[in-house]
């Protein structure tokens, strides 16, 4: 009876151990009863986390920058909502959270190069040196997710179906000093550009008009409580160039339609006045 007394709870300790998992983490280590568990971030730090909710950003790219050094899998390759709204278009770093995973204010990428960012970690200043002052963590109170779909066969009238384009804004109120919706916002970048996040790895497919979506591409704008405070002085030269060429082209335009008005009016005056000659 002791013998299957035993096999029977150790059948148990076998299952819980199965059922030891982190649902909104795929890359979490979980063992332990009660279950923990904890992800690898930074130079190989454990990271505990809390699998009752979305794991915070901050540490999920920490997380990346751990596997990407370890050679292991990472990632695959609207309009604005408002004129302050901006992108992010520098791209994962390895970044320095706060012990609850929020960002801290100024990030320096392990490098002399420092730049301030928002609560979604993202940059919204010039880079400088690492006696950059960045005096507070502004919050990010707007989400909008452009989502654009894959062709389908079938006629979803709530949007734009030429350019099978999807809006979602995403809102709290100012003031509030949250991040969820940042942490949302980077796990449906994640689940369409790449992979999903959670341990789940069922695609981000919703009903629209009872039809299934998939979709290709997402784009990610952030509007903060205050606005970046961008200047053109650190603009990329590629970029610059860009400005320059469409600068140029516009004052040659114009140059060309002044000089094509000046010649119209000589043709006309010319006409106006052989005409009189002829009359005399």
């Amino acid at each position: 009876m002791k013998i299957w007394i035993a096999l029977i709870v150790a059948s148990l300790a076998v299952g819980a151990y199965a059922q030891c998992s982190c649902e909104t983490m795929k890359w979490a280590t979980c063992d332990g009863s009660p279950c923990t568990c904890h992800l690898m971030t930074g130079n190989g730090t454990k990271q505990v986390l809390d699998c009752t909710k979305l794991i915070p950003k901050c540490f999920l790219m920490q997380a990346e920058m751990y596997r990407a050094r370890k050679g292991l899998s990472t990632r695959g390759i609207g309009g604005k909502p408002d004129e302050t709204a901006f992108v992010d278009n520098d791209g994962i770093y390895d970044p320095d959270c706060e012990n609850d995973g929020t960002f801290k204010a100024k990030q320096c990428n392990n490098t002399d190069t420092c730049w301030c960012v928002n609560s979604a970690g993202v940059r919204r200043t010039d880079k400088g040196d690492k006696d950059l002052k960045c005096e507070e963590l502004v919050m990010t109170y707007w989400v909008r997710l452009e989502l654009k779909h894959k062709p389908t066969s079938g006629n979803v009238d709530v949007y734009d179906p030429e350019a099978r384009l999807m809006v979602v804004d995403v809102k709290q109120p100012r003031g509030m000093r949250k991040s969820e919706l940042t942490h949302m916002a980077y796990y449906m970048e994640k689940d369409i550009k790449a992979l999903p996040l959670l341990r789940s790895q069922d695609p981000f497919t919703p009903t629209v008009g009872g039809q299934k979506l998939e979709f290709e591409n997402i784009l990610v704008y952030y509007v903060d409580e205050k606005a970046p405070t961008f200047t053109m002085k650190n603009l990329s030269g590629g970029i610059i160039a860009v400005i320059v060429v469409v600068v140029l082209a516009v004052v040659a335009g114009l140059l060309v339609l002044v000089s094509f008005q000046i010649k119209t009016r000589q043709g006309k005056y010319n006409k106006a006045q052989q005409r009189e000659l002829d009359n005399m």
